[in-house]
């Protein structure tokens, strides 16, 4: 096993128990530890407050945090793979935009109606989450034309965002100025109301669609010499295409619903394990993975750790720092091509 590799798997393993003992309580990692055998063991901890803080509000967010890292480092790699082109990403093709439209009209409307019910939250955000997301993609397939170029895809996505973006700043800004606000916080990120049903769901997302990358990860590997190579392998291009924007356009919205708007994660992140890390495109999946939920572990402790009494929304960091990388990966020589 090579030191980058033996590196991230430890960094995966110790972060989230790093992660939980950080915030305003400081709590011991040997705690932590403790927390989460009692919980196993169902075990009841002496120190009620800690055990609640641990198990109940810090555990959780930790969770979907590196879930949604995960999963938006996945859809980016697969993305990147369709297209062949390095700087395809939910966020900038179209999809999270899509699936934000979509819960950001049901959250508004329910809170200017005052409906409250939790099936809104649970069955109605995703829902309108997913059908958002199909639309989006269904807009670049239509805008890149019978023929799905790769670069005219890319393309259609960007213009698909920002017209899926301003119809979501038109829904807020006819909202009521109250929940508009709230919703405004949302669309920016934040894991701050996690709860262990979000990370059911999101984990089941994750888990759902690695393992239909796994099972096609060989004919999603043709895919990167090209659709005329692609073909003479007996591989659909068109076809897996569509099929994987399908399933890539699920995860995000499952994303989107339950932790916001986060974008740049799905470009940065394949980028850096392609410099790191070689292998398939099936080794290359299980290591976008791991570095995704690392990287947006850290992202949330700086988040609600960089201001006291204040949190910051996770896609602000995240944008600031995805713009740079943009900006360097853009000076590079065929910064575009796969």
């Amino acid at each position: 096993m090579k030191f980058s590799d033996l590196f991230l798997t430890v960094l995966f393993l110790l972060s989230p128990f790093m992660a939980i003992s950080i915030g305003v309580a400081d709590i011991d990692t040997v705690d932590v530890i403790n927390a989460m055998t009692s919980l196993l063991s169902n075990d009841v901890q002496k120190d009620a407050i800690t055990h609640t803080i641990i198990l109940e509000l810090r555990a959780p967010r930790v969770l979907l945090a590196m879930m949604a890292g995960a999963g938006l480092a996945m859809a980016g790699f697969v993305l990147q793979i369709i297209t062949r082109n390095s700087l395809a990403d939910p966020y900038l093709f179209g999809i999270s935009s899509g699936a934000t439209l979509g819960a950001v009209l049901v959250i508004s409307v329910s809170a200017t109606l005052g409906f409250n019910f939790p099936v809104i939250q649970s069955l109605g955000i995703p829902l309108a989450a997913f059908l958002g997301s199909v639309v989006a993609v269904f807009l670049v397939l239509s805008l890149a034309g019978t023929g799905i170029q790769v670069e005219r895809l890319v393309l259609a996505g960007v213009a698909t965002s920002f017209m899926l973006s301003a119809f979501s700043s038109l829904v807020l800004y006819a909202s009521d100025p109250q929940a508009a606000a709230s919703v405004l916080f949302w669309t920016l990120g934040s894991f701050a109301h996690a709860q262990w049903s979000d990370v059911g769901i999101v984990f089941l997302s994750i888990i759902f669609t690695a393992v239909v990358c796994m099972l096609l990860w060989r004919p999603l590997n043709t895919l990167l010499a090209g659709d005329v190579q692609a073909l003479t392998l007996g591989v659909n291009a068109k076809k897996l295409r569509t099929v994987m924007l399908l399933i890539t356009s699920f995860l995000t919205a499952m994303l989107v619903a339950h932790t916001g708007g986060i974008g740049f994660v799905g470009l940065m992140i394949p980028h850096i394990v392609r410099r790191i890390f070689l292998g398939s495109v099936l080794t290359q999946l299980i290591y976008n993975l791991l570095l995704g939920a690392v990287f947006m572990l850290w992202v949330d402790v700086v988040a609600r750790s960089l201001l006291d009494g204040h949190e910051l929304p996770i896609g602000i960091i995240t944008a600031a720092i995805g713009s740079i990388f943009f900006l360097f990966v853009l000076r590079r020589p065929a910064a575009n091509q796969y």
